[in-house]
């Protein structure tokens, strides 16, 4: 979902105007690897699993592998606000304003910002209609909102932030657009409707995207998932992003070493739990959604994107098992490309093409998992190749 743009070596020489490296920080990789794996068909492995060996506890692992219908909360809800988390998380490695720069220095950074904002735009419609429909050619016929296009919203407002204003500014922002948010979808008429209508039909996101969203919404609903509204919000992820990354390589003042990397992690921890805590006690009031990405989810999501990101930064950056991670490194450092051909590519018939016979050699109840590990293999193959040759794609 999210392109890799700053982890990996660059040239010795390059312009002035551009930012210096950002520090290396391989649980992020590992992380962003980790995310995508359930997209590229990791989420079907418990179903089989169930099916191989009909213990039910794969049934309620299962579960969590499908979007929430409404309100609520499950795993596959966290993928996509994790993936914008992460992507705040690599720009907060080492922030850089560019607002006392002379104009000639920032024009280059500028310029990629929206270049990167339209060609993710791009991309996130090819998505939309991708393998076996294409794009229509009339304009109202098209979706427009996707996936890529509110990772490029919430990335670039966050960088124009950190480009232009100090942390606490931003901090103040973030928690300006949570309660101004909340308020809105608490308090505010909709036309035609009442106010703190949280439904799908008659909320004030169903209502802004009936009137201002081009093309069309996500299966027919009066309430596209990556609609208008629900897309400012989306940016106080990316900015607690930030604000972890800036954490992260921040020398600790009172411990050094490794006593100062497992309190990084003890506070990630902590953060990540009050966070959890104070979106379910929202919950009541202001429902955990993912659709209208309300701010309790926005606190839930970030508690567990806190969480998942202080184990894995304890396990790679801390502990040093590179190896255990290795595999979603792989993923994580060519994350865009492998995203967009998930929609773009027929991987079951390349996996079919490859490993049929083998997969039609398992006993039947261990088909299901067979073509599910085949899929993943397949993708994983060619993420390795790109990796051992140091290819990766970025925007």
């Amino acid at each position: 979902m999210e392109p890799k743009l700053d982890s990996h070596p660059k040239p010795a020489t390059k312009p002035a105007s551009m930012p210096a490296n950002k520090p290396r920080l391989k649980s992020l990789d590992a992380l962003r690897g980790f995310d995508m794996f359930w997209i590229l068909g990791g989420e079907a492995l418990f179903a089989a699993l169930l099916v191989w060996t009909g213990w039910q506890g794969w049934r309620i692992a299962d579960a969590q592998m499908h979007h929430s219908q409404w309100h609520g909360f499950t795993f596959y809800d966290l993928i996509f606000p994790l993936f914008i988390f992460l992507s705040g998380v690599a720009l907060g490695l080492s922030p850089k304003r560019l607002d006392s720069l002379p104009w000639p220095e920032r024009l280059p950074l500028y310029r990629h910002a929206i270049k990167r904002l339209f060609l993710l735009l791009l991309f996130g419609v090819l998505y939309n209609h991708g393998w076996g429909t294409g794009m229509p050619m009339a304009a109202d016929e098209i979706r427009y909102a996707s996936v890529l296009g509110r990772i490029a919203f919430a990335w670039f407002f966050a960088a124009l932030l950190v480009w232009h204003t100090d942390l606490k500014t931003q901090i103040i922002i973030a928690i300006g657009i949570l309660i101004g948010y909340a308020a809105m979808q608490l308090w505010l008429p909709v036309p035609g409707g009442v106010a703190g209508d949280f439904s799908i039909s008659g909320s004030i996101n169903a209502y802004v995207d009936s009137q201002f969203l081009p093309g069309i919404t996500y299966q027919g609903r009066a309430t596209d998932p990556e609609g208008i509204l629900s897309t400012l919000p989306a940016i106080v992820n990316a900015l607690a992003g930030v604000f972890t990354g800036r954490f992260i390589v921040k020398p600790h003042s009172k411990w050094g070493g490794a006593k100062g990397e497992w309190a990084k992690v003890g506070i990630l921890l902590l953060a990540g739990l009050l966070s959890l805590g104070l979106g379910w006690l929202m919950n009541p009031y202001i429902p955990v959604n993912k659709d209208l990405w309300t701010s309790s989810f926005v606190l839930v999501t970030l508690g567990w994107s806190l969480i998942l990101l202080a184990i894995f930064y304890a396990l790679v950056d801390v502990i040093k098992l590179h190896r255990l991670a290795f595999g979603f490194v792989v993923i994580g450092c060519n994350a865009i490309i492998i995203y967009l051909a998930s929609s773009l590519v027929k991987w079951e018939y390349l996996a079919t093409s490859l490993f049929g016979g083998v997969m039609r050699a398992l006993p039947t109840d261990m088909q299901p998992l067979g073509s599910a590990c085949a899929l993943l293999l397949v993708q994983w193959l060619l993420l390795y190749w790109m990796y051992k040759r140091g290819i990766f794609i970025k925007v």
